[in-house]
C-alpha cells in the first residue's frame, strides 16, 4: 500500500514539474494605448492649443515572462523629462506589477504637441510663475489613464509563441541637418522644413535610411507591431493644431491597413530631419507620410520569423552620470527665472537648465536600457541624440538585429558626438545641449557594455 501511495505521489510530482517549466516560460504581450491629446486652450511646447488636427497617443507593450514584467511606451509629446520622467515610469510599474527600472517612456518629438517635466513646474512655481510650457494637470491625468491601460493589459495580455524582424530602407525622409563648411565648421542647419533650394539641394549626409521592425505572433496572428526610424518628426508646425506629424500618421495608417497595434519609436533623430525634401508646404506631410508608411509595409512583408519564449526575453540597465556642460551657471539661471521681464519660454528653458544641473551636481543617474528579443538588442536611450550612436551600436554587434529609441529621458537636450561640439551649429549651443563633448565616450562606453561588445575592452 505505502509503494502505491509513494508511487501514485512521485506521479503527482513529476506531472507538477513537467507542467511548471511550461508556465513559466510562456511570453505574453499586452498593448495599451490612450489618447494624449491636450485640451483645447492649454499649453504645447510653443503655443496654445486651437484645436486637435489629429489625436496624440501614449501607447506601448507589456511583456510578460518569467521575469518581472517590462513596459514600453511611446508618447505623441515634444519630450518627457525629470520628475516627468520620474512620475511616468512609477505609475506604469506599478499598474504593471514592475519596478521603475523596467520601464521605457519615450517621446517621438513632435513640436505641434505637448512637453512634459514636473520638476520644472516645482522650480517655476517656487519662483512665482506657472508651471511653464505644458499644463502639468493634463499630464498628470494621461499617465494615470496610460496607468489604468497598462494594469488591464497586464491582464490581458496574449500568449505569443513567435516573433518576426523586418528592415527596409525609407526612401527621400531623412537626411542630415548639420552641414559644414570648408572649414570643418557648420556652415548651414537644414533644419526639418528648409526653404533655401541651395541647402536642400546639399547631400544627404550621414543618416541611418533604415526602418526596423518587430512584430509578436500568436500562431499566424499578429499581435503587435514595434518600429524604430531615427528622424525629426516635423514637416510644418506651431499651428496650435495638435498633430502627430507625418510618423505618427504613417504609424496610424499601418495600424489601419493591419489591423494590428502599431508603436512606434523615434530612434537616434537629434542631428537628421527631412529638410533635404521638404519646404515646409503642407502637402509634403503626407507624401513624408506615405514614404515612412511604405518602409514599414517593405519591412513587414520581408520579416522573418522564429519561435521565442520568455527565456529569449530579458531586460538590461546601464546606469550613466552625463556630464555635465560648462555653459550652466546657476547664478544666471536663477535671474531669468525670477525675472518678470523674461518671457515664458525662456523661464521654462532656464528652469529646465537648473533642474538637469541639479540632478547632475547629485551624481543623479539615468538608466540606458537594452532589451534582448532572442537574436535582437533594442538600446533604450536618452535625448536627442546624434544618428552617429545608432550606428556605432550597430557596428558594436553587426551579428545581431539592433534597434535603438532615442528619446527617453529629455533632460539632458541634445546629445552631440565629440567633435560636434567643436563645429558649431545649433545641436551643440548652449541653449540646445546640457552635457559636455565627454559625453560621447560615456554613452559608447554604456551601450558596449549593454550589447556586450569588445568595444568596451578596447
Amino acid at each position: 500500500m505505502k509503494l502505491r501511495s509513494t508511487a501514485f505521489l512521485l506521479l503527482l510530482l513529476l506531472s507538477w514539474t513537467a507542467w511548471l517549466p511550461a508556465a513559466e516560460t510562456q511570453l505574453r504581450v499586452g498593448t495599451f494605448d490612450v489618447d494624449a491629446s491636450p485640451p483645447v486652450g492649454s499649453l504645447m511646447a510653443y503655443d496654445p492649443v486651437k484645436d486637435i488636427q489629429s489625436p496624440l497617443s501614449c501607447r506601448g507593450v507589456v511583456l510578460l515572462g518569467a521575469d518581472d514584467p517590462i513596459v514600453l511606451c511611446a508618447v505623441d509629446w515634444l519630450g518627457i523629462s525629470n520628475d516627468g520622467q520620474r512620475v511616468f515610469k512609477e505609475k506604469l510599474a506599478q499598474a504593471a506589477g514592475t519596478t521603475p527600472e523596467r520601464v521605457a517612456v519615450h517621446a517621438i518629438h513632435q513640436h505641434d504637441a505637448p512637453r512634459c517635466d514636473f520638476s520644472v513646474e516645482t522650480i517655476l512655481a517656487q519662483a512665482g510663475v506657472g508651471g511653464g510650457q505644458f499644463d502639468p494637470n493634463f499630464a498628470r491625468v494621461v499617465i494615470q489613464n496610460a496607468a489604468d491601460a497598462v494594469r488591464e493589459a497586464t491582464k490581458s495580455a496574449t500568449p505569443v509563441d513567435s516573433i518576426g524582424f523586418g528592415e527596409a530602407i525609407i526612401e527621400k525622409v531623412a537626411s542630415n541637418r548639420r552641414i559644414l563648411g570648408p572649414d570643418g565648421k557648420v556652415q548651414y542647419t537644414r533644419y526639418t522644413a528648409t526653404k533655401d533650394p541651395v541647402v536642400r539641394a546639399k547631400p544627404v549626409g550621414t543618416i541611418d535610411p533604415a526602418v526596423k521592425l518587430v512584430t509578436f505572433f500568436k500562431g499566424d496572428e499578429p499581435v503587435a507591431v514595434l518600429t524604430y526610424y531615427a528622424t525629426h518628426p516635423q514637416s510644418y508646425y506651431r499651428t496650435g493644431l495638435a498633430n502627430p506629424d507625418f510618423p505618427g500618421m504613417a504609424r496610424n495608417a499601418r495600424q489601419d491597413e493591419t489591423g494590428v497595434p502599431h508603436i512606434h519609436f523615434n530612434g537616434a533623430g537629434g542631428n537628421i530631419g527631412a529638410g533635404k525634401w521638404n519646404d515646409g508646404s503642407k502637402e509634403n506631410r503626407q507624401i513624408l507620410a506615405d514614404r515612412v508608411a511604405a518602409g514599414m509595409k517593405t519591412a513587414w512583408e520581408e520579416m522573418k520569423r522564429q519561435s521565442i519564449t520568455a527565456a529569449d526575453v530579458s531586460w538590461a540597465t546601464e546606469p550613466v552620470l552625463l556630464p555635465l556642460a560648462d555653459h550652466l551657471v546657476e547664478e544666471n539661471l536663477q535671474k531669468i527665472v525670477h525675472d518678470p521681464e523674461s518671457t515664458p519660454l525662456d523661464r521654462h528653458h532656464a528652469a529646465k537648465h537648473l533642474a538637469w544641473m541639479w540632478r547632475c551636481q547629485a551624481g543623479d543617474t539615468i538608466d540606458l536600457g537594452c532589451l534582448t528579443l532572442k537574436n535582437a538588442r533594442v538600446l533604450h536611450m536618452p535625448g536627442e541624440l546624434f544618428v552617429e550612436y545608432q550606428l556605432a551600436a550597430q557596428k558594436m554587434r553587426t551579428d545581431l538585429f539592433v534597434a535603438m529609441a532615442a528619446y527617453g529621458e529629455y533632460a539632458p537636450g541634445y546629445i552631440c558626438t565629440e567633435i560636434a561640439y567643436s563645429q558649431g551649429g545649433y545641436e551643440s549651443s548652449d541653449r540646445a545641449s546640457r552635457v559636455s563633448p565627454a559625453v560621447e565616450k560615456v554613452l559608447m562606453d554604456a551601450m558596449a557594455q549593454l550589447l556586450e561588445s569588445s568595444h568596451a575592452k578596447e
